[in-house]
């Protein structure tokens, strides 16, 4: 069975309450129901992370290195600062997929820069919490085609 580590980044525990015109009204639970619900209609095996550290991120991407097939990842304002995110997926060499819920490239210019994705095979953006859901369907697809 596939293995897929899901990691919310910063602030994303504060989802439903924070600024939902842009992050859409559902809450971490939800989102987080939804990507289990999806991983058994795929049978892939999922855990699934929240942390506002860039530490604890980076450890978990470490430990999936021995766990998982895939990454998929949501590093929130770490995804235009964090080197060491960065570097902690390269060195795994898991494929990894990087998600935000909102278009970055229709918001603030900061946030269309990604120094994460450049270590991931790509970006789904803008399509709320179906925007995790996407990505495990790559990452299914990935490592199953990787598989072959």
């Amino acid at each position: 069975m596939t293995k897929v580590l899901v990691i919310h980044g910063p602030n994303l525990n504060l989802l439903g309450i924070r600024e939902p015109a842009i992050y859409g009204d559902q809450n971490l639970e939800t989102i987080n129901d939804l990507i289990q619900k999806e991983a058994e209609a795929l049978q892939l095996e999922v855990k699934i992370i929240q942390s506002n550290q860039e530490g604890v991120i980076v450890e978990a991407i470490h430990e999936a290195h021995t766990w998982g097939d895939a990454i998929v990842i949501n590093p929130a304002g770490y995804t235009h600062t964090s080197v060491v995110i960065f570097d902690a997926l390269e060195a795994v060499r898991l494929p990894a997929i990087e998600v935000h819920l909102s278009n970055v490239h229709a918001r603030e210019a900061f946030r269309m820069k990604s120094l994460t994705a450049r270590a991931c095979v790509g970006v789904i953006s803008g399509f709320g919490g179906l925007s995790y859901l996407l990505a495990l369907r790559a990452a299914k697809d990935i490592v199953e085609r990787k598989r072959q």
